[in-house]
Order: C-alpha cells, then sequence, then structure tokens
C-alpha cells in the first residue's frame, strides 16, 4: 500500500462515494449476503457530504474507499443508558475490491478512532447487518465488542459494536 489520504468528500464526488457503495452491493451479492441490495441514499450521502462527515480515502489519487464519521446515534439501536454522546459512529464504510485485503478498513477504523479521541469521545461505535458473520469477525477482529444485537422486524441492521478510543491512544504513547 503507497500513500492513503483520508480527507473529507465534497458534494461534487457523490457519484465517486455512491460507485464504491454500489460496488461493495454487488460484491456482497455475489457471495448471497442480502446487505445493501438497494440503491445507495443518495440524500443521505449528499447531506453527509455537505455537513463534511462522509470521508473518502485516496491512494494514488484515485477514492479507493469511503466511510461516514458522525454524531448520529440512531435512536432505534442506541439507548440513553449508551449514553449516545460518549461516541462517534461509523456509516457506509466500503473499501473498493481492488485495494480489499490491504488493511485499508482497519486504518479507517483507526483513523475513526483517532477521530473520536480527538473530540473527546470514549467509543467509536457502529451497526451492522445482523446475519453477515464475516463482517462481525472483521469488527471483532479489528477491536470491536459485540454489544447486543436489537431485532427489530423492519431493520435488517442490529448487531451494535463498540470499541475504546483510548485504548488506540494509550498505544500510541
Amino acid at each position: 500500500m503507497k500513500d492513503l489520504l483520508v480527507r473529507a468528500g465534497r458534494p461534487d464526488e457523490l457519484d465517486a462515494v455512491e460507485s464504491l457503495l454500489r460496488e461493495a452491493s454487488a460484491w456482497l451479492a455475489s457471495r448471497s449476503i442480502d446487505q445493501w441490495q438497494y440503491p445507495p441514499h443518495r440524500d443521505r450521502i449528499t447531506e453527509a457530504l455537505e455537513r463534511g462527515v462522509c470521508f473518502l480515502a485516496f491512494e494514488d489519487g484515485v477514492p479507493i474507499a469511503t466511510i461516514q464519521v458522525d454524531d448520529f446515534a440512531d435512536p432505534e439501536f442506541w439507548t440513553p443508558e449508551d449514553r449516545p454522546d460518549a461516541a462517534l459512529y461509523v456509516h457506509r464504510m466500503a473499501v473498493t475490491r481492488t485495494a480489499s485485503g490491504a488493511g485499508i478498513g482497519s486504518l479507517l477504523l483507526d483513523w475513526a478512532s483517532e477521530r473520536a479521541s480527538a473530540q473527546g469521545k470514549r467509543w467509536l461505535r457502529l451497526d451492522a447487518w445482523k446475519d453477515n458473520n464475516g463482517l462481525h469477525r472483521f469488527y471483532k477482529g479489528a477491536g470491536f465488542t459485540l454489544l447486543r444485537i436489537v431485532d427489530l422486524p423492519h431493520r435488517r441492521s442490529g448487531a451494535l459494536f463498540q470499541r475504546s478510543t483510548k485504548s488506540l491512544a494509550d498505544n500510541s504513547m
């Protein structure tokens, strides 16, 4: 892997973000995983780009990954007891297949943890598809703990993960 640049995406880069998400959707479908089998939510992505919370990772000037990191704690998943304001949340992370296996996803999660820590947040959190066990293994391997699975009939996501931002900061000292 060469130099990786992560920066906030611009509104005019909506197509790049959508392309990464569509590629991930097609790959998941090819593995008989029903996650993300709908068109990307252009309105949500556009809003995230405008707010500066949708990021692109570039290698040699080419976008190879996207991640959204913000303070939105989905109220259907995160309860007041979870102290939602103590965390930043990852949404819509995708890495192009040509860069898969290079550790880009783990690098992005570390980058997001550093971002959360810099904002005084104790946790980096995310919700994942309930039945994507491979994704669950990936997050556990990246230091996340499965807190619980929220089973709502109208939501396929609901596996709630978090990891401390402090452990990353402690390792760098």
